[in-house]
């Protein structure tokens, strides 16, 4: 059996070596039609070898002709940038989307000191806000206009130039963030001294303090301001603008509210004066 085994081996040897010999007669220069001449030497191999390569590069470049050149020679036009975020369209107010302006009259997403919009996609309500601010702009859905208890989402302007949305809950005259957010498909930019954001979250969530449903109706707090290192600080203006009455998602209206400067001469207690003061002029003094 030793002896048996032992010449089972050499031959298992002998039959390796003459697989090994056979696989380095046939070189790729043989393979591909050339002859090497007798006792060429190292010339034969530089020879060889340079044709190997320019097949080699012959091949790649009409590999990349192919892929990626298009018939007039050109490179196969790539697809044009995604826009980070696309324009607030103001013309579908009131039409398909709902929308708040707040500032001067006649005023749009990208001159009003504030403005938001919403409209039902599905299960999701989208969001629109924008503000004249480099720190947040925010709308907290409220049952009543003060602020307190309300379930508030805010796009916040970091020190990395990000613009995050973020989920908070006011508790008296302080909003606290809440780790749960609804947002989703968020988007936001930070252009013009402008911070704006389009956000989706769900109608119908489940039952939850800090969360409202927002197939209910609710005030609409509007409000912006400043942020230090990501964190937000107090709204810019003191009374921030409160929606009138209360906001169904299934009504789409065009609201504009005047900014401060722009309600001075339109209060009545202004016009009562304005008229009393013409009258006095034109009269005279007795």
């Amino acid at each position: 059996m030793a002896v048996q085994s032992r010449g089972s081996w050499r031959r298992l040897r002998r039959l390796l070596l003459l697989l090994l010999l056979a696989g380095s007669a046939a070189s790729p220069a043989e393979e591909g039609g050339g002859r090497r001449e007798a006792g060429g030497g190292e010339h034969g191999e530089e020879a060889a070898r340079s044709h190997h390569d320019s097949s080699y590069g012959t091949f790649a470049s009409e590999f990349y002709d192919l892929r990626y050149l298009s018939e007039e020679g050109y490179p196969f036009p790539t697809a044009p940038p995604v826009d980070p975020f696309a324009k607030i369209r103001v013309d579908d107010c009131g039409k398909t989307k709902g929308c708040f302006r707040y500032g001067k009259p006649g005023c749009n997403a990208d001159t009003c000191d504030y403005f938001l919009s919403y409209r039902r996609i599905g299960a999701d309500v989208e969001f629109e806000l924008s503000a004249d601010t480099d720190g947040w702009v925010a709308v907290g859905f409220s049952s009543d206009k003060k602020m307190g208890g309300d379930d508030v989402m805010a796009c916040v302007h970091d020190d990395n130039g990000r613009v995050r949305i973020q989920h908070f809950y006011n508790v008296g005259q302080w909003a606290k963030e809440i780790q749960r957010n609804p947002a989703r498909d968020e988007e936001g930019v930070f252009e013009n001294n402008r911070v704006t954001c389009r956000f989706k979250r769900p109608v119908y969530v489940p039952r939850e303090e800090t969360i409202v449903d927002l197939h209910l109706s609710w005030y609409y707090l509007f409000a912006w301001g400043p942020a230090i290192q990501g964190s937000i600080t107090r709204h810019d203006i003191d009374s921030p603008p409160v929606s009138e009455h209360v906001v169904s998602i299934y009504k789409y209206e065009d609201i504009f509210m005047p900014s401060a400067a722009y309600q001075t001469f339109s209060s009545p207690f202004c016009l009562l004066l304005i008229v009393a003061l013409t009258f006095y002029l034109l009269m005279g003094t007795p």
